[in-house]
């Protein structure tokens, strides 16, 4: 059997020393970064016809 094999019994792996906190962060990053730029909303200023006073 070679030193790779496992022996029956689960292999731990080990963790990097990430924090929770730059987890989240790396999360909401990646987000930002992915989602796409918001169309900008339409100026209805200047295409809405004027009011007309009431006789």
């Amino acid at each position: 059997m070679s030193a790779t094999e496992s022996k029956g019994q689960p292999q731990s792996f080990a963790v990097a020393g990430v924090s929770m906190r730059d987890l989240l962060a790396a999360g909401e990053a990646a987000a930002l970064i992915s989602t796409p730029p918001r169309a900008p909303d339409p100026d209805f200023s200047e295409r809405a016809p004027e009011r007309r006073e009431a006789a």
